[in-house]
């Protein structure tokens, strides 16, 4: 499997653990928002061997809880499975941080239980997935990967980042298409460059969107305020 970084210490990206962060290269989207853009083409990095983030992992343990394997989009890369047995084997908890275009996949991966953990990114309503994603999307794999996670034994999070495009109706339509989720996150943009960071919507945008979707999904959640529905 490629691995193009790594995050050795994470208390934010595996709910209730401690984590290393995997990121593998390639994308099948290019959301404009994205904060990995140089993970997007997978071509040009150098690439960090398998058995040396293996030997980390032995390393860390008793120290370390997960690993998290984010991207780009892990589901593309070809030995994902052989990896993740490898990391599952030295008694690790795995999340899954992937955009549902590989349902197959996904489901391989849950059925397999090398998963114990899957952040889905809900992108847009379905309508608009091509003009927030800048590429041809098939919804259909989208709508299947939302029915294997919802179905599975494993815990799991949808989420959406609230970016430039996205309205209040589009939340309640992505809703709509996550209904009876356990949890739905909705994440802040932030537009980051070299003279300012600053948050595309007030504060109060995500927290009206999610007394909207309350009862559609089970819970929402926005950036440490959490409503149960």
């Amino acid at each position: 499997m490629r691995i193009a970084g790594i995050h050795k210490n994470s208390f934010v990206d595996f709910p209730g653990k401690i984590a290393i962060v995997v990121f593998t290269p390639g994308c099948n989207m290019n959301c404009f928002y994205c904060h990995n853009k140089t993970l997007i083409s997978g071509g040009n990095e150098e690439f960090i061997d398998n058995d040396e983030v293996l030997e980390l992992l032995v390393k860390r343990r008793g120290f370390i809880d997960g690993v998290v394997i984010s991207g780009g989009e892990p589901t593309l890369q070809k030995d994902l499975e052989g990896f993740l047995e490898k990391v599952k084997s030295l008694g690790y908890a795995v999340k899954l941080d992937t955009n549902g275009t590989n349902p197959h996949v996904v489901e391989n991966l849950v059925q397999n239980g090398l998963v114990d953990y899957i952040a889905m990114d809900v992108k847009a309503p379905f309508g608009k997935y091509n003009e927030i994603c800048r590429t041809n999307v098939d919804v259909d794999s989208i709508k299947k990967s939302i029915e294997i996670i919802k179905s599975g034994k494993v815990d799991y999070e949808f989420r959406t980042t609230v970016a430039p495009g996205l309205e209040m109706d589009d939340i309640f339509e992505i809703a709509r298409g996550i209904e009876g989720a356990r949890l739905y996150v909705l994440q802040k943009y932030r537009d980051v460059s070299e003279s300012a960071v600053k948050d595309f919507r007030n504060p109060q945008f995500l927290l009206d969107a999610a007394v909207r979707i309350k009862g559609i999904v089970q819970r929402v959640e926005t950036r440490g305020v959490a409503f149960c529905a």
